[in-house]
């Protein structure tokens, strides 16, 4: 087997983590928190911004101004999945952002995030 088939075969089988994370911009400190199934999708999140489409504005603004190197990716959470019974991993993520939001408040002068409605 050749060396670019091994590394696929070993990223196709690594664990997957999933949890909440956020963007800071380390300019102004404003930051977007985020939850994903998948941390290797962040990859994902950084190609969007690249490519100028992530469908929040104001950051998207940000990162095309300053550039992909005043920003980073930090993971605020993992999820611990359960080894028995159902497991939802959906609903957990829903309450781990909502903590983290709650906990941040990344809203307005401090971030990117669209504050909750009322």
């Amino acid at each position: 087997m050749d060396r670019r088939a091994e590394l696929v075969r070993q990223f196709k089988e690594m664990e997957t983590e999933a949890g909440v994370y956020q963007i800071r911009n380390t300019t102004n400190d404003k930051i977007f928190v985020e939850s994903s199934p998948n941390f290797k999708n962040i990859n994902g999140r950084t190609f969007e911004l690249n490519i100028g489409s992530h469908l929040n504005k104001e950051l998207q603004k940000d990162w095309t101004e300053l550039g992909e190197e005043k920003f980073v990716f930090e993971i605020l959470e993992i999820v611990e999945k359960k080894k028995t019974g159902y497991f939802d991993l959906k609903d957990a993520l829903k309450k781990m952002e909502r903590k983290w939001l709650d906990r941040l408040q990344p809203y307005g002068d401090k971030g990117y995030n669209k504050p909750p409605r009322a």
